[in-house]
Order: structure tokens, then C-alpha cells, then sequence
């Protein structure tokens, strides 16, 4: 069986399929995804600088992409923040990257989370946005779970230039994106 990048499958399948669906008379129209961002909270790490530098190296293998840390906006007593401190770290994918990027995550790292029933579609937002939590980063296949020493959570964040959440629900079953049925 031959191998169809979800970059094919947006041009060959999902474009025809989101015209014929919603009647878009440019193909211009149609919603495309503009970006990925990933992204991990590193607030429990502060004081351990091995464990962020992990992180960070993880997130960069995972990604291809270098990444940037994010500062706290505003002081938080009860989580211990304070303003600029450095509490995050996010990766922005683009172009060749991105889709390479969701290729993986909906053709092998899916897959191999343990009990996997699908995304729920709420995960897709009102403007068409998909936003999806991994509870683990070992489900990507760039990181050896034999040398991890932090186990870490991060967002992924897939943007479309969709109006609404059944734009946004369509394009990604359209994607080959595992959605729940409704």
C-alpha cells in the first residue's frame, strides 16, 4: 500500500471534499491549516535545570524545530510565579514542517497511545481549531523511553484560517485526523 502524506490528502481529497460540502466557489476559500504550536508547562522543573534542558532537547526532537521558552505574564502566589519568569516552552511549525509534523502525529504516534478511542470533537473549537493534549511525550517515536528521565505533557495546537467548528471538524476527518463519531 502506497504512502499518502496528509499534504496529498488535503490537495487531492480534503479541498474537493470541504467544496463539495459547504459549496466554497474559490478554491481559495477553502480552510487550510496555517500552523502548529506546540507547547509544554515547565513551571514544576524551575529549580531543576537538568530536568528543563530535557524538555527542551525532547520537544526539539519531537519537532525538528528549535525551541522558544515563555515567560510568566503576571506574579501567582499560589503556583510560586513570578513576572517574567521563564514557566513554559512552545515550538511554531510551518510550511513543510507542519505537515510533516501532523503526518506523524496522526500516522504513528496516535497509534500508539495505550486505550486510544479517537479525539473527541469538542477537542475542535468554535473557530475551527483543534487543540490536543499528550499526556506523555514517549508516544513519539523520536524519543527511546529507556533514556527518558521526565515524563512531561504538552499541547498541540493545529490553527486553520476555518470560520466555524463544523469547517474545522470536516477539514480534519477530511485529514485523515481520528475525530470521535458524534
Amino acid at each position: 500500500m502506497k504512502h499518502t502524506s496528509t499534504r496529498q490528502l488535503y490537495t487531492e481529497k480534503a479541498i474537493p471534499a470541504l467544496i463539495a460540502r459547504f459549496g466554497y466557489t474559490n478554491p481559495l476559500a477553502v480552510p487550510h491549516i496555517q500552523k502548529i504550536t506546540v507547547n509544554a508547562g515547565i513551571g514544576r522543573y524551575l529549580k531543576e535545570s537538568a530536568r528543563v534542558e530535557e524538555i527542551v532537547k525532547s520537544l526539539e526532537a519531537i519537532t525538528g524545530q528549535k525551541v522558544v521558552l515563555t515567560k510568566a505574564k503576571k506574579a501567582i502566589a499560589g503556583f510560586k510565579t513570578r513576572e517574567g519568569l521563564e514557566v513554559g516552552v512552545k515550538v511554531t511549525l510551518r510550511g513543510a514542517r507542519m505537515w510533516q509534523f501532523l503526518d506523524r502525529v496522526v500516522k504513528v504516534s496516535m497509534p500508539r497511545i495505550r486505550d486510544f478511542q479517537g479525539i473527541e470533537v469538542s477537542s475542535v473549537d468554535t473557530y475551527g481549531n483543534l487543540n490536543i493534549g499528550f499526556k506523555e511525550h514517549a508516544v513519539f517515536p523520536e524519543i527511546s523511553p529507556e533514556k527518558v528521565q521526565t515524563m512531561f505533557g504538552f499541547q498541540v495546537t493545529v490553527t486553520t484560517t476555518a470560520t466555524r467548528a463544523d469547517e474545522g471538524v470536516e477539514l480534519f476527518r477530511a485529514l485523515g485526523v481520528p475525530l470521535r463519531k458524534e
